[in-house]
């Protein structure tokens, strides 16, 4: 909903933290990208300083801004030839891809059920030699489903999502536990690659 918003932009470019930027409702990932090209260089804007007066607010871009992919309305976008073609639109517009798959939304058609099936998905992405993959999301609560607010707050279930329907704490478990016994040893070995100085 904010990966329009410049104003979002601009303070994401200067916080020391990874920042996801969602493809948009229909699933392009054209915002998105154009965000990343803001928040991956300097801003300048009018904000405030540590004692509240006005300011203009320099920054050094975040390096570590990323695609999240959470499908759209023609569907889900987490299989290998739309992170494939999400990686070259980053590449395209300069940018080294960095993409997170959000198991749940339209990836996984609102059934939180589903996301086990995305995660496998990506998995295989992964073990296949996947390096544009960053991390995974996943709508995970202690229960199941997901609740409207009553009249009376007392009767709200405890460890039950008031907003999109969740997978429970057990099912949540079981995924990670398969994504450990399949990466386990993957991930690190691709994380010392990274270290490595590259041949000359």
């Amino acid at each position: 909903r904010t990966s329009e918003s410049q104003t979002h932009r601009a303070m994401a470019s200067g916080l020391s933290c990874p920042v996801g930027f969602k493809n948009g409702t229909d699933g392009g990932v054209a915002a998105a990208v154009n965000a990343l090209r803001s928040v991956h260089t300097p801003q300048h804007f009018l904000g405030t300083d540590n004692q509240g007066r006005a300011a203009i607010i320099h920054t050094k871009g975040n390096p570590d801004a990323h695609v999240v992919l959470r499908g759209g309305s023609k569907g889900p976008n987490h299989k290998a030839t739309q992170i494939a073609d999400c990686e070259r639109q980053l590449r395209e517009a300069g940018i080294e891809p960095g993409i997170a798959v959000d198991c749940s939304h339209d990836n996984s058609g609102k059934d939180p059920g589903r996301q086990p099936e995305v995660v496998v998905n990506v998995m295989e992405q992964l073990a296949a030699g996947n390096r544009s993959i960053i991390g995974l999301m996943l709508e995970s609560n202690l229960h199941a489903g997901n609740q409207p607010i009553p009249q009376n707050l007392s009767e709200l279930r405890y460890g039950v999502s008031i907003t999109d329907a969740c997978m429970d704490w057990e099912s949540t478990v079981e995924v990670l536990r398969g994504v450990h016994q399949q990466l386990g040893e993957l991930l690190p070995a691709r994380i010392e690659a990274r270290r490595q100085p590259s041949a000359a």
